[in-house]
């Protein structure tokens, strides 16, 4: 994880909600908010991280959410007009979800509907998380929930966005904010990336990965990577950093530097630094121990119970090192995170 990192160290909510002994724990239930000139975009992310089925998981565990809509109105306009969206249930559906995902739309300047507020602000007094993606920062903001939070917008309404909330403690240039019970997305695409923190939160990161290759997207993009990264044209034009970082993943457990990355990809220290920066929003180092730590959550994932063991396969060298570092990514002991989320975990 980069330094640079949004996330915060909590412990992350159970998926499922209790239920009466001898029935199965419910699913955790996600239910997105539409309102009038929402965007598509993001109700997609949504819908395809959190309600799909996935039988490539296995017996069992083929639903990992329970997963709904809502909308203060019968009929709900989409942005621009695209479509209406009908036969979705009313905004009281918002009152008994665990996580609550809020409209974003592209006219921030616009206030927000008073019961889509109300219903926000009720979800977070009883203690459901709340999800904003792109401009849905400002709906929470709007709501006041944000008020001496930590929390992310596009880079195009950073400005906007810190003038109409200066109680906010915006951070503009991150993929992805991790406040605990509020998290928020920068823009569209970052709404896929915080889509699969909140999965691998939930389920780990063994589920988060499965996820993200049925999406074909990028299994892990720190939250404090860049959100828009201004690349100059190159006099001479550079190759691609993905045979390097292929190279990397597959050596994980040995004592891999970035003088190694380096003379992998033939080019000095700094120049791969600047390529890191430029491609990835991140530095090698920080991408490399990333890795490691991933590697290592699957591992703990799979049961393996000797520390050293898993400290030694993902390289990150002494047990020492990995609880250290397990603990900093998700707010659990290795011991504390294997029970949780391996096998036989609650």
């Amino acid at each position: 994880m980069s330094q640079g990192s949004s996330q915060r160290a909590a412990r992350p909510p159970a998926p499922g909600r209790r239920s009466a002994p001898g029935r199965r724990a419910a699913l955790h239930r996600v239910v997105v908010i539409v309102d009038a000139n929402s965007n598509p975009f993001e109700l997609g992310c949504a819908s395809e991280v959190f309600g799909l089925r996935r039988p490539e998981l296995g017996e069992g565990r083929e639903l990992l959410y329970d997963f709904r809509l809502c909308s203060p109105e019968p009929e709900t306009h989409m942005r621009d007009g695209f479509f209406t969206l009908t036969g979705v249930r009313g905004l009281e559906a918002a009152d008994t979800a665990d996580t609550v995902i809020v409209p974003n739309r592209p006219d921030v300047a616009v206030p927000r509907r008073p019961a889509v507020l109300d219903a926000i602000r009720r979800a977070h007094a009883r203690g459901a998380r709340l999800v904003g993606f792109c401009s849905g920062a400002f709906t929470l903001a709007e709501a006041g929930v944000l008020d001496g939070r930590r929390a992310t917008a596009h880079w195009q309404w950073a400005d906007a966005f810190r003038a109409r909330f200066p109680a906010v403690r915006l951070e503009e240039d991150v993929l992805f904010v991790d406040d605990g019970d509020i998290l928020t997305a920068a823009g569209s695409a970052a709404a896929l990336d915080l889509g699969l923190h909140v999965v691998r939160r939930d389920h780990g990161a063994e589920v988060a990965s499965a996820v993200s290759r049925r999406l074909v997207f990028a299994a892990h993009r720190d939250g404090g990577q860049r959100q828009f990264i201004e690349r100059p044209v190159p006099e001479v034009p550079e190759e691609s950093l993905a045979p390097v970082l292929a190279w990397a993943q597959e050596r994980l457990d040995r004592p891999l530097t970035v003088a190694d990355l380096a003379a992998r990809a033939a080019v000095s220290p700094a120049t791969l630094h600047r390529r890191f920066r430029a491609e990835l929003g991140t530095t090698p180092l920080a991408w490399l121990t990333g890795e490691r730590v991933t590697l290592a959550r699957r591992l703990l994932e799979r049961g393996e119970a000797r520390l050293d063991v898993v400290a030694r396969a993902s390289g990150l060298g002494t047990a020492a090192h990995l609880r250290t570092l397990v603990r900093r990514e998700t707010g659990l002991s290795p011991s504390a995170y294997r029970n949780r989320f391996g096998p036989g975990g609650t």
